[in-house]
């Protein structure tokens, strides 16, 4: 990217710094001075934010995809997508849950390609979460296994049907809750919600998806 940031917010972002931030050098600013940089076009603040946080960006795409030989590919990616959509960023306390959930559509986005080129995909190896729960991990395996390759294919097309047919209120928060390792306090500020409604929403959502992957199952089995 070379330190061109394209015109974001312009000079409202810019009335959002103050003397002593524009003062400062990038490596000595906080993210939050940081992301105000980025979305006022300063020169060189977002190869500083991105070079910050690429070790944080190889650790969610390892966690996603920890069978992956190579994430070099898949880590450029998501630092272009942030350069193009910092400036959507509306609370950059969230900065962290922000990435994250683009490194989660860019995973998604990778599977459907591994998918399409006949792929394994393997929802068996499982993670053990924050409170103790195990939970699913999307495995990507080049084995040549036809028909448990299809049964794989299946699944994972019927979790993913599971996860657009429960509210987007509900995907948003159990996503950020069992992909992205966020615990509900973090979710409870991305989303803006009182951290009843989140855990609400996250238990709501894993019934209503355990409900359809067992209707599911019956129906397959």
């Amino acid at each position: 990217m070379n330190g061109i940031v394209k015109p974001l917010f312009g000079a409202a972002a810019e009335r959002k710094l103050t003397l002593s931030t524009s003062e400062k050098k990038f490596t000595d600013m906080t993210d939050q001075e940081l992301i105000a940089c980025c979305q006022a076009s300063r020169q060189g603040a977002i190869d500083v934010l991105l070079k910050r946080h690429k070790s944080t960006l190889n650790a969610m795409v390892r966690k996603r995809f920890p069978e992956l030989q190579d994430i070099s590919d898949v880590v450029q990616e998501a630092q272009i997508r942030v350069w193009k959509s910092i400036g959507q960023l509306r609370n950059s306390d969230s900065f962290k849950g922000w990435l994250g959930q683009m490194v989660t559509n860019l995973c998604y986005d990778e599977l459907r390609k591994k998918i399409r080129n006949n792929d394994v995909v393997s929802l068996d190896e499982t993670y053990e979460s924050d409170d103790g729960n195990k939970l699913e991990r999307f495995v990507v395996d080049s084995g040549n296994q036809p028909d448990k390759d299809f049964q794989q294919k299946e699944l994972f097309i019927a979790l993913e049907g599971a996860l657009k047919k429960i509210p987007v209120a509900f995907r948003e928060s159990v996503l950020l809750r069992e992909v992205d390792g966020l615990s509900y306090e973090e979710i409870a500020v991305i989303t803006n919600s009182e951290l009843g409604t989140v855990k609400s929403r996250i238990s709501r959502a894993r019934t209503k998806i355990q409900k359809q992957m067992v209707d599911y199952l019956n129906e397959a089995a």
